[in-house]
């Protein structure tokens, strides 16, 4: 099965915040997540989805990870809950308000969004 993605984009301004996403949603892509990536181009990130809004499913840990990263937890609605930089080595990060999809990627994605925007994950996009 090949991979699917997506363009991530600011709801309200229409804005491109990454041009392609991975939409992670099986239990072996949120295990692996980026863990032993070397790198990740400047304009792509992981989208992962859960079931359910919550806190301590939507946690990361970031053992194993070669470089920092931006996360973008967002509701069930695809509105930002909270945000994060990732430092590498560090054992856990969890949002601070329950959450259903979060993005990882790279930090500049943080220059991007900002708590309260809604995002939504649209088709279409040429691997």
């Amino acid at each position: 099965m090949s991979a699917q993605w997506r363009v991530l984009r600011n709801a309200g301004t229409d804005a491109v915040v990454l041009a392609r996403v991975r939409l992670c949603t099986s239990f072996w892509c949120h295990f692996r997540g980026l863990q032993l990536v070397p790198r990740l181009p400047e304009d792509e990130g992981l989208l992962f989805i859960t079931g359910f809004e919550g806190k301590a499913h939507t946690s990361i840990h970031m053992f194993f990870m070669r470089f920092s990263i931006g996360v973008v937890w967002m509701d069930g609605q695809g509105r930002v809950v909270d945000t994060v930089a990732a430092k590498p080595w560090r054992p856990a990060y969890a949002p601070r308000h329950p959450a259903k999809y979060y993005v990882e990627a790279n930090p500049s994605v943080l220059e991007r969004v900002k708590i309260g925007d809604i995002l939504r994950f649209d088709e279409g996009v040429a691997i």
